[in-house]
């Protein structure tokens, strides 16, 4: 990941001025440690602070197309750079960058190129020919962007929301799958796939299909000049993530560079379920696994740094982050600079607990839907700036858009937890990968029931946190807290805790309003906490929460027929 920060429009091109955007640019110099760049003209800022992934030798930004009147500055990673500038052919690259084909596009295309873009980035572009400029955001929002407007008429763009909140108005997300032109002064939308609308689709489960186009997404994913890993936490997602890269790592430019035996990295409390399974893997897949151990004390001791970098006071996403932000740590002090990492999965296929309850197809469907619209603003800003902090890029296959594609065009039927036929949650990708002649995965890793993050590191950490809260937070404190914090109320003294410390960082209404609120069972959305009438009274976060799911005991046929129904 990179640090990217800009400055349009703005009516004060002095060298105070860039001295102030190169102050607030070091605040996301975590993003991207190896080198810094600044472009100045005629009132335009653009700032970056690069990890340098591909090309680390001649990949600084920002970027330029041949006679520099194209500006633009990457953070992110484009898989299928090669392949476009293989349609580029009048076009001179300088650079071997991935995101140098972004200027060149440009100028072939105009706004009007976005979605040829495979991968995961946020960008701003410069036309120095009217001082024009766009803005673009990945389909899912994998990467963080954020936009804001200030008082002098200067728009605002930054990877976080420490680089603008100092200095604009207002502010907000930076909607994924959008392109922000400045010729219209407003967003459009450039990913609109045919689930969006969330219309049921129909079309039949094919396994085979399935397996291909998800080893597709990790394949493209190895693209690196750098020591890299996989993230694995031994259940299903983060193990077929490992499994896959495992096997197609021998070959690649990474396995040249680096060795064809793959680096595992797991983290979690002592004697935790995360660990145990994690090692299993690694022992099956032979991995050079790491296993990094926590204490909650050490959780406790970090969450105000964790609460900074992350720029959410969710609890779920809280909770979840602080391990992921101490493993990164460890991660990067190995050398490692980028990592492998199963989020998202859960959101297509249905894989949270709650998902057992789903009355019919429809809202089973729809849910989904609403998952991946909301995931930028949970499992990918966790993702991200967890790892970002310490300057270690993750990579998510399964937010592929080809690949969600294929799994948002199956008959939701299919994604159903049927415990009759012996279907557990993500069974239709469990099955894809069950194959008995070259196994991915040992059976009962393949079959292993859903373990939210922040439960499978321990049980004892979510404790350790609602300990924590109540010796901070008083009752009488709780008993005004809908006056205190009018917007998102926090409902317990967990939630109450994580808001002071947000407000301590970020006090402004504007980045009050980039948290979701909402009641939550199990990660839910509200809306699915109409689907079991008993939920409204027991809303927590943890995958525990899912009364009586995660507990239950049902038996498990590992080989069940494919059936239609």
């Amino acid at each position: 990941m990179c640090g990217i920060l800009a400055v349009l429009g703005c009516s004060d091109d002095s060298q105070t001025k860039r001295a102030r955007v190169l102050e607030l640019s070091r605040r996301l110099k975590h993003r991207g440690p190896d080198w810094s760049g600044l472009y100045q003209r005629d009132g335009c800022f653009i700032a970056h602070q690069r990890l340098a992934i591909v090309d680390p030798a001649s990949g600084d930004q920002p970027l330029y197309n041949e006679d520099k009147t194209i500006v633009v500055a990457v953070n992110g990673e484009i898989y299928n750079h090669e392949d476009l500038r293989s349609h580029l052919p009048r076009h001179k690259f300088k650079t071997g960058s991935d995101c140098e084909v972004i200027a060149h596009l440009y100028e072939e295309y105009g706004e009007n190129f976005v979605n040829m873009l495979d991968g995961m980035f946020s960008f701003v572009l410069l036309d120095t020919h009217d001082n024009s400029f766009i803005s673009a955001r990945d389909a899912i929002g994998i990467t963080p962007l954020y936009i804001g407007w200030a008082l002098d008429g200067s728009v605002w763009v930054s990877s976080e929301l420490k680089g603008l909140n100092d200095e604009c108005e207002h502010f907000e997300v930076f909607p994924p799958g959008h392109l922000f032109s400045s010729k219209t002064g407003g967003f459009k939308r450039w990913y609109n796939p045919p689930w969006f609308n969330e219309t049921i689709p129909s079309a039949p489960y094919d396994p085979i299909a399935l397996r291909h186009a998800l080893e597709s997404a990790v394949i493209k994913r190895l693209m690196t000049d750098v020591p890299f890993g996989v993230l694995l936490s031994g259940g299903l997602d983060s193990s077929l993530v490992a499994s896959i890269a495992a096997r197609h790592l021998s070959g690649t430019k990474a396995a040249k560079l680096w060795g064809a035996q793959l680096h595992s990295f797991s983290v979690g409390l002592e004697g935790s379920p995360d660990l145990k399974a994690a090692a299993e893997v690694a022992d099956c897949l032979g991995t050079v696994h790491h296993e990094f151990h926590f204490s909650v004390q050490d959780g406790i001791d970090a969450i105000e740094d964790v609460i900074y970098h992350i720029e959410t006071y969710d609890v779920t996403t809280v909770r979840a982050s602080t391990p992921m932000f101490l493993m990164a740590r460890k991660i990067k002090s190995l050398g490692v600079k980028m990592v492998i990492s199963g989020e998202g999965a859960d959101e297509i296929f249905g894989g949270y607990l709650y998902f057992h309850k789903a009355p019919n197809k429809e809202e089973f469907h729809r849910e989904t839907c609403r998952k991946i619209k909301a995931i930028h603003l949970y499992d990918c800003l966790r993702a991200n700036k967890s790892t970002s902090a310490w300057g270690v890029e993750a990579r998510v296959p399964f937010l592929d858009k080809e690949f969600i594609n294929v799994v948002m065009s199956i008959d939701p039927e299919m994604k159903m937890i049927d415990t009759e036929k012996n279907r557990i949650e993500k069974w239709i990708l469990r099955k894809a990968f069950d194959d008995e002649d070259h196994p991915y995965l040992p059976k009962h890793i393949l079959y292993r029931q859903k373990e939210q993050f922040s439960d499978g590191v321990g049980y004892s950490w979510i404790d350790g946190l609602k300990d924590h809260a109540e010796l901070h937070v008083t009752d009488k404190m709780m008993l005004n807290a809908s006056h205190i914090y009018p917007h998102n109320t926090p409902q317990t003294k967990e939630a109450y805790y994580y808001r002071m410390t947000f407000e301590q960082f970020f006090p402004q209404n504007s980045a009050i309003l980039t948290v979701p609120g909402g009641a939550s069972v199990a990660c839910s959305t509200a809306k699915a906490i109409e689907w079991d009438a008993a939920w409204s009274n027991h809303l927590d976060p943890s995958g525990r929460a899912a009364l009586g799911v995660h507990d239950s005991a049902y038996e498990v046929n590992h080989r069940p027929e494919v059936s239609a129904t």
